[in-house]
C-alpha cells in the first residue's frame, strides 16, 4: 500500500517526525510510506485555490496517488498545528483529495494524555464536508511521555506501546482494505 504521513511538526528534532520514520521503517514490508515536508506549503489562499502553486498541486496530486493517509500530530494548544492545518486547508478545496480516503491518527507527546486533544479535533476537521476523510474507528495511538519511550535515534523502546502500534497498524490496513474493495 502505499501510504502518505502528514506530521503536524517541522522540526528538524520532532517525536512526531520520528514516530512517522519509525512507522515507515517497521511496516515497510506492508506499507510504502513517504512523508512530505509541510513546511514547504505556502499558506492557503482562496484566492490562488484554482490556480495553486506548482507545490500545491503536487502534494495534492501525491494525496491523490496514495492508498491512505496517516496523520502524526502533536497537540498545540489542545488542537492541532498550524502547518497541519494549514495542508488540510489545501486539500479540503478544489480536488478535494482526502475526500474517501482511509486515514489513521498517531501522535506523540511529552505530556501524559498522548495527544487526546489534538486527535479529537482532528477527526472532527476530517470528518467535515470538505475533507470527508474514511478515519480508522476506534483505535487511537497516543504516545504520552515520549521522552521516556522513545530513544534518540526514533525507535519506540517500550514494548507495550510497540505492540498497541502493531494492533493499530494492522487494523488500519485491514481498514484500508476494506475500503478499497468496497469502492
Amino acid at each position: 500500500m502505499k501510504i502518505i504521513a502528514l506530521v503536524g511538526s517541522i522540526r528538524r528534532s520532532s517525536y512526531n517526525r520520528k514516530l512517522a520514520t519509525f512507522v515507515q521503517q517497521r511496516y515497510v514490508e506492508q506499507m510504502d510510506v513517504t512523508i512530505p515536508d509541510l513546511g514547504a506549503l505556502p499558506f492557503y489562499d482562496q484566492d490562488i485555490e484554482l490556480e495553486a502553486p506548482a507545490d500545491v498541486q503536487a502534494f495534492k496530486q501525491t494525496i491523490m496517488d496514495a492508498d491512505g493517509v496517516i496523520f502524526v500530530t502533536p497537540e498545540y494548544n489542545h488542537s492541532i498545528p498550524g502547518v497541519l492545518g494549514n495542508a488540510i486547508d489545501w486539500l479540503s478545496r478544489v480536488e478535494r483529495p482526502l475526500t474517501g480516503k482511509p486515514v489513521m491518527i498517531l501522535g506523540a507527546t511529552l505530556g501524559p494524555l498522548g495527544t487526546v486533544r489534538a486527535q479529537s479535533h482532528l477527526r472532527q476537521i476530517l470528518d467535515s464536508p470538505g475533507v470527508a476523510a474514511r478515519v480508522l474507528p476506534g483505535d487511537e495511538f497516543l504516545l504520552s511521555t515520549v521522552q521516556n519511550k522513545m530513544n534518540i535515534a526514533g525507535d519506540i523502546t517500550d514494548s507495550k506501546s510497540v505492540e498497541w502500534l502493531d494492533h493499530c497498524v494492522a487494523d488500519y490496513l485491514k481498514f484500508a482494505h476494506q475500503l478499497a474493495a468496497s469502492n
